[in-house]
């Protein structure tokens, strides 16, 4: 491995949607935060351990099947979830450009541990923006 020392063209890859197997017992409904929980897609909650993908784009109910039965079509980007009710948790714009933290499958928080202080909450992604009619933030996903 060795530090650029003149102009790289880095090649990108501009896919927005990727298509994952989804988990046993799972039900991810259209417009749900999604995460990885051992290489299979999950409605976001909180707990640590998870990666979060993005937004579903259709509901997948695999309540029923085995792990990987179907898959869903999750799309990376800018999504606006639904802000923590809790005073400590809330987002606000002072913390625009910081992470947040997944506490279920439509709510981020500011931080990673309820009051005990303990981590329990997994990465949502990064405060991009608060809306200003519902005080919601605007997440980015990537």
């Amino acid at each position: 491995m060795t530090a650029l020392t003149q102009d790289f063209d880095c090649p990108t890859q501009e896919g927005k949607f990727r298509s994952v197997p989804v988990a046993a017992g799972a039900l991810i409904y259209a417009g749900a935060l999604v995460v990885l929980a051992g290489g299979y897609a999950e409605p976001g909650t909180a707990a640590t351990g998870l990666v979060a993908i993005g937004r579903a784009e259709h509901q997948a109910n695999n309540v029923s099947g085995a792990a990987g039965a179907i898959n869903i079509r999750v799309r990376r980007g800018v999504f606006l979830w639904t802000n923590s009710p809790a005073g400590a948790d809330l987002i606000a714009e002072a913390n625009i450009g910081e992470p947040c933290y997944i506490l279920d499958d439509n709510t981020v928080a500011l931080t990673s541990a309820p009051v005990s202080g303990a981590a329990t909450r997994s990465v949502a992604g990064r405060i991009y923006d608060i809306d200003p009619q519902t005080g919601n933030p605007w997440v980015e996903v990537v």
